[in-house]
């Protein structure tokens, strides 16, 4: 049996009442899709779609080649995105003296919250106009790349100046301003994504944009544009792509392409994690990588309720984005796990978990649990979300995490009650 996959061009989110078409999955196909009322939607089934950068540099001395690339375009001026500690430790400069050896024009826009918000957006929407410029190199985490999508997005596309219009699957007709990203942490793979995610102060709420035009046509990897990140930030930005690993691989749309990239992501991440951490120049490498390939995947088919949950988190406590989904995920695989077919007993090889072909379903599942905590707690992440949830808050972050867009793609079909329990089960 073949899988589907549902393109839903939308204006906004779901109504609450959507229809299931079945439950679990078998973990080895997509046996089941949701069908999602949306406002003025139209669905439509297609084969399965791959998008990927136009060309990527991997490897130290890898932005060696964004002036090349600028200028063999016929760009004039740059609009470098990247936020205030960047600039403020340098790391920033080791691009634009690039640009500067080049005598290549450029802007900073460095008003870029951890949790990037519409007022920056905003901002940083006028602050291009006002510049000049024909470009844009992203410099950063997913903060200064998904405020840079989003202002390429919008510069192009006015129509959209609304930010909360580009909710879900915005239908806009033009790609963003050219891109080259270049991360700077080796977690949230926003260089190869065609998401990206906006804090809605008022409300108290995110809510994820995905846009084939958001995409960079240049991601621009290099090591040594990490060398610098303390180890909190290195434990937590790799937590989150060993999330988008796993629970790219168990979302429902999941097929053999995107499978490929998932478990090779958390082959990688378990080897090379805690080394990482360490501050070792060889596990910097491998986690480079690793997080890349995770993007090549998850960007494709979509995530689950552990990303759900951790937008709400970090809307109401701005709580950092790696922290939540490490916190949550050795739970939510727990709650995850009927449905998900023999899929754990790959995760737990990948890992590094010995004898797995001799294991029962529920051991196997039980070890891929365990090994992704050994992990968490190896590189230093909090065990629960006592210090940081208020009981008062429990049911606006379940009915935020349940609205968000990330929760259709669960295995397990879900229900803001169930939500709740999971979050009260770490408090």
């Amino acid at each position: 049996m073949r899988k589907i996959y549902l393109e839903i061009r939308a204006k906004k989110s779901y109504d609450s009442n959507s229809s299931t078409v079945s439950g679990c999955g078998d973990g080895s196909v997509s046996a089941s899709v949701r069908i999602l009322r949306f406002e003025r939607s139209c669905v439509k089934i297609m084969a399965n779609r791959i998008v990927l950068n136009t060309i990527s540099y991997h490897g130290k001395g890898a932005v060696e080649n964004i002036v090349p690339e600028l200028t063999a375009r016929g760009y004039h001026k740059a609009f470098v995105c990247s936020d205030p500690d960047l600039l403020k430790f340098g790391v920033t400069y080791k691009v634009t003296s690039l640009l500067d050896a080049a005598r290549f024009p450029y802007e900073i826009y460095s008003e870029i919250k951890p949790n990037p918000t519409i007022e920056n957006v905003q901002h940083g929407v006028a602050a291009f106009q006002h510049s000049g410029a024909d470009c844009i190199v992203a410099i950063g985490g997913g903060s200064s790349m998904d405020t840079a999508k989003a202002v390429g997005i919008i510069a192009n596309n006015p129509e959209f100046a609304d930010v909360r219009s580009l909710e879900g699957v915005a239908p806009t007709k033009k790609h963003a301003v050219f891109t080259i990203a270049v991360p700077t942490t080796a977690g949230t793979a926003a260089e190869v994504t065609i998401n990206y995610v906006i804090t809605d102060v008022e409300k108290k709420r995110k809510f994820v944009c995905v846009d084939t035009n958001d995409i960079p046509e240049i991601a621009v990897v290099d090591p040594d544009m990490m060398a610098t990140m303390p180890k909190g930030l290195t434990a937590a930005t790799g937590m989150d792509a060993l999330t988008h690993a796993i629970e790219g691989y168990i979302t429902k749309a999941a097929w053999e392409m995107t499978d490929m990239f998932h478990l090779e992501a958390i082959r990688l991440i378990s080897k090379y994690l805690r080394a990482s951490v360490a501050g070792e120049a060889e596990g910097r490498e491998g986690m480079a990588l690793a997080q890349y390939i995770a993007g090549q995947g998850f960007s494709n088919v979509g995530l689950g309720i552990v990303h759900s949950m951790a937008h709400a988190l970090g809307a109401v406590y701005d709580t950092l984005h790696g922290v939540a989904n490490a916190i949550l995920l050795p739970t939510i695989m727990e709650y995850n796990a009927p449905c998900t077919g023999e899929k754990y007993r790959e995760i737990a090889r990948a890992m590094g978990v010995e004898g797995v072909d001799a294991m029962g379903e529920a051991e196997y599942r039980a070890a891929a649990c365990a090994a992704v905590k050994q992990l968490s707690q190896d590189v230093g992440i909090p065990a629960d979300l006592k210090d940081i949830v208020k009981d008062e808050d429990v049911q606006f972050l379940a009915e935020s995490a349940y609205a968000d867009a990330c929760r259709p793609g669960n295995p397990r079909d879900t229900s803001v009650e169930e939500i709740a329990a999971l979050y009260r089960s770490l408090m």
